[in-house]
Order: structure tokens, then C-alpha cells, then sequence
């Protein structure tokens, strides 16, 4: 029986996303819009240091913050 559900839902789930897909439109993004003013873009360094350096960072702090919480609470005890 369990292969009988699982089946069934995969089928839902594939269907679901093949009618999510075909119903989507394209997003002309070629055509520019009333009042679209792009920005200038990223330089190499700038997005690494966006999406790679940045995150990194935020992970090493936050760790450092729970690490150090984590500590103080065990000595306190």
C-alpha cells in the first residue's frame, strides 16, 4: 500500500509542477517598463565580497556569539 501512496504522490507533485510551469509567462525582461532605471552593475570583487565574504562573516560571528553564550553558561553552573 505504501507504494500505491507513494506513487499517487508523485504523480500530484509532478503534475502540480508541470501545470505550474506551463502557466507561467516569460518575464520580458528585453523590454524595459515605464520609469525602469537600472542601476550600474557589480564589479567582481564587490560581488564576491557580497555573496561569499559577507555571508561568511555573518556565519563566523554568529557562531562566535553562540560559542561564547554557550561558555559562559557551563562555567556559570
Amino acid at each position: 500500500m505504501d507504494k500505491k501512496n507513494a506513487l499517487r504522490a508523485g504523480a500530484v507533485t509532478a503534475g502540480s509542477t508541470l501545470m505550474m510551469l506551463l502557466m507561467t509567462s516569460p518575464a520580458l525582461a528585453l523590454t524595459r517598463d515605464d520609469g525602469d532605471d537600472p542601476g550600474p552593475g557589480l564589479s567582481v570583487a564587490e560581488t564576491l565580497g557580497l555573496y561569499v565574504a559577507a555571508p561568511i562573516v555573518l556565519f563566523l560571528v554568529i557562531t562566535g556569539l553562540v560559542m561564547v553564550g554557550d561558555k559562559s553558561r557551563k562555567t556559570a553552573k
